[in-house]
């Protein structure tokens, strides 16, 4: 068991604090992208209504589609920038564009899962669509599209956090990267330091 312990908290302690980071740059993420998404709602067409019909198919795009991903848009800017800055602290080993670039991409596949979630979630007919007595839109609260975006978020970060941190900010550094063994070692002379 101790070795566990070790092997989860003081080895990769470093992991940890990084989660950490993610997620205090991801919350305030979402109150980004939830603030976006009320000012859209609130300033645009009903966000059920049908924004475009998908040619030759019974299927359409809403509002809440286009809403999602501009919230998403903003978000992912605001997430960016303070990942770069904060959590993995990149700004000095790489230009701005070459790390936005993988982090979008990153963002965009987890929006693609997190829209087919939304329309799940959202869609009357879905078997795990959010309960419309419950979720009736007579208030901030009781928005359907609210809760079901928060739940879209809360599926999509984990994976999001993994792609980010294996791929946008650290293969943009360029050079040779260590191996998981060596990378083992120095968190573990790291330890060692700081014992001391």
């Amino acid at each position: 068991m101790e070795r566990i312990r070790h092997f989860l908290f003081v080895r990769h302690r470093h992991n940890w604090t990084l989660l950490f980071r993610f997620g205090l740059v991801g919350g305030s993420g979402v109150l980004v992208n939830t603030l976006v998404l009320i000012l859209l709602k609130r300033g645009g067409p009903h966000f059920d209504d049908v924004f475009i019909n998908l040619p030759m198919t019974e299927f359409n795009v809403r509002w809440y589609h286009l809403y999602s991903m501009v919230a998403f848009l903003v978000a992912n800017l605001w997430n960016f920038q303070l990942n770069r800055r904060f959590t993995f602290r990149s700004a000095e080993h790489s230009g701005w564009f070459r790390e936005y670039g993988p982090f979008l991409a990153v963002g965009l596949a987890a929006q693609l899962v997190g829209l087919g979630i939304l329309t799940a979630l959202m869609h009357p007919g879905s078997n795990v669509s959010l309960p419309s007595d419950i979720f009736d839109n007579s208030s901030g609260l009781r928005t359907k599209l609210y809760w079901a975006n928060l739940i879209v978020i809360a599926i999509t970060v984990p994976i999001s956090f993994v792609l980010n941190k294996l791929w946008t900010f650290s293969s943009v550094r360029g050079g040779p990267h260590p191996t998981l063994e060596e990378e083992a070692q120095a968190e573990d002379a790291e330890v060692e330091v700081e014992v001391r």
